[in-house]
């Protein structure tokens, strides 16, 4: 009795029933890990593994994912698709039905599309292909543009043709093929990427022969009409002149001839004033 009751012993038993019940719960603890390892062994052992060395029906997962996001890539391709032909339609038609001629010329310099006015307006059936030297090699520039010459055209469409600025307002005096001369307002522009590389150049092309066949048949008008002030002005002044000379002549001779003169003075006048109102009547009729 006195042996139990020493601290060392009592110490010690307790010590050694920790120790038990450490035991005791480890074992149950392996034994548990154990039955858990045998399961998960005896469902890997009944699941089929890929040749990738996955379970199947995580392998037939992957596959469905990846079936599933190409659909959904090819749908986005399919309708990226149909708004850039809409696109292209849409700018087909516009091209199409514009009064004005339209020229794109990509970075090399060549014609690549050309809508129907513009071939209809420079007198080629396809000028695709073409350069801008071979377009307007007949071409020679307005007086008024400030140069003249075959060389000069090319000369003045080089900024827009390397891209480095517009050229609006180019006045052409041009021939087609055909031998039928125009007078066309040009506007070129370059087209410019992201980066600010060249991509083209865009002629825009607009027919001003009517306005140049107008305006310059009102300069004919007013030379005419200057002249014809001049000469009624020198009729009226000689017509004039014999009537004063016939008011304080007293010979009957001198005034039969100045009668005469003053006669031939009126009709050259009135055939002065009837050749301007015939020239004006046909200017009329033919506008």
């Amino acid at each position: 009795m006195t042996l139990l009751l020493n601290p060392t012993i009592l110490r010690l038993g307790t010590l050694l029933l920790i120790a038990i019940a450490a035991f005791i719960v480890g074992a149950f603890a392996i034994r548990r890990m154990r039955k858990s390892l045998a399961e998960e062994a005896d469902l890997t052992a009944l699941t089929p593994l890929s040749p990738d060395g996955l379970p199947v029906h995580s392998y037939h997962a992957v596959i469905q994912q990846l079936k599933q996001q190409k659909h959904e890539l090819t749908a986005l391709q399919q309708a990226e698709r149909r708004k850039a032909k809409v696109s292209d339609t849409l700018s087909a038609t516009v091209l199409t039905n514009l009064s004005s001629g339209v020229l794109f010329l990509n970075s090399s310099g060549l014609v690549r599309q050309a809508n129907s006015a513009a071939r209809k307006l420079l007198g080629f059936a396809s000028p695709v292909g073409m350069r801008a030297s071979d377009l307007f090699h007949t071409a020679k520039l307005e007086p008024a543009t400030g140069a003249s010459g075959l060389d000069e055209v090319e000369h003045a469409l080089e900024p827009a043709m390397k891209g480095e600025s517009t050229v609006r307002g180019l006045v052409l005096n041009y021939i087609t093929p055909a031998g039928e001369r125009r007078v066309l307002e040009v506007t070129a522009s370059p087209v410019l990427a992201e980066d600010a590389s060249l991509m083209g150049t865009t002629f825009v092309i607009n027919d001003r022969t009517e306005i140049a066949r107008i305006r310059e048949g009102e300069r004919l008008r007013q030379e005419v009409s200057s002249e014809m002030a001049l000469e009624l002005r020198t009729s009226l002044t000689t017509i004039a002149g014999y009537a004063q000379q016939l008011a304080h002549s007293r010979d009957a001779e001198l005034a039969r001839q100045l009668a005469s003169d003053i006669a031939q003075e009126a009709a050259q006048l009135d055939r002065t004033i009837g050749t301007f109102l015939t020239g004006a009547k046909r200017a009329a009729t033919s506008s």
